[in-house]
């Protein structure tokens, strides 16, 4: 399966795909936002917004693909403030279920961690669901949990579900005070 960054031209080729992995994420009760059931014209004009996001610069996106076929997907959201623009946010990690267990989602996070760091950033953050599978992939691709709030978002079936959230700094030695890796 290739990886590869897509630019806003790109995000709108590949809409009808980019549409069913999203369902089909939320399908199988991943937290990413939205409430099942998701239906695809919903999902492609979410992706459809996300293209103009990309064109300006605010999201950056990688796209799997095993073939023709979509299989995964990760952004990084970019910050527009001077005093924030060492940080990125990780969004929409997402692997589709029938390659789930095959590594991509590790390939994904890395591929987006690597891209921050070669782009200066040093700073990288998300959140994900309390307890999903995510939180486990996370823990052991080196991010350092800073904390869980409460009913933060509801899942897929629409119940109250605890946010644990993470960061990891990436681009820097160590020890070493950021700027200076």
């Amino acid at each position: 399966m290739n990886v590869e960054p897509v630019d806003e031209h790109e995000v709108t080729a590949l809409l009808d795909g980019l549409a069913a992995l999203l369902t089909d994420t939320v399908a199988g009760g991943a937290s990413v936002g939205f409430l099942a059931p998701l239906g695809h014209a919903e999902a492609a004009d979410w992706w459809r917004r996300r293209a103009a996001a990309v064109a300006d610069g605010r999201l950056a996106v990688w796209v799997a693909r095993d073939g023709h076929r979509v299989t995964g997907t990760v952004s990084l959201a970019l910050p527009d403030k001077p005093n924030s623009r060492h940080r990125a946010e990780l969004v929409k990690l997402m692997v589709s279920r029938a390659v789930r267990g095959r590594g991509l989602g590790r390939r994904l996070l890395a591929t987006a961690e690597e891209a921050a760091a070669a782009a200066g950033i040093t700073l990288l953050h998300l959140d994900t669901e309390t307890g999903s599978p995510a939180e486990h992939l996370y823990r052991t691709a080196g991010w350092t949990r800073a904390g869980a709030i409460p009913d933060y978002a509801a899942d897929p079936h629409g119940e109250l579900r605890p946010t644990t959230l993470y960061f990891k700094q990436v681009g820097v030695r160590l020890g070493a005070p950021a700027g200076t890796g």
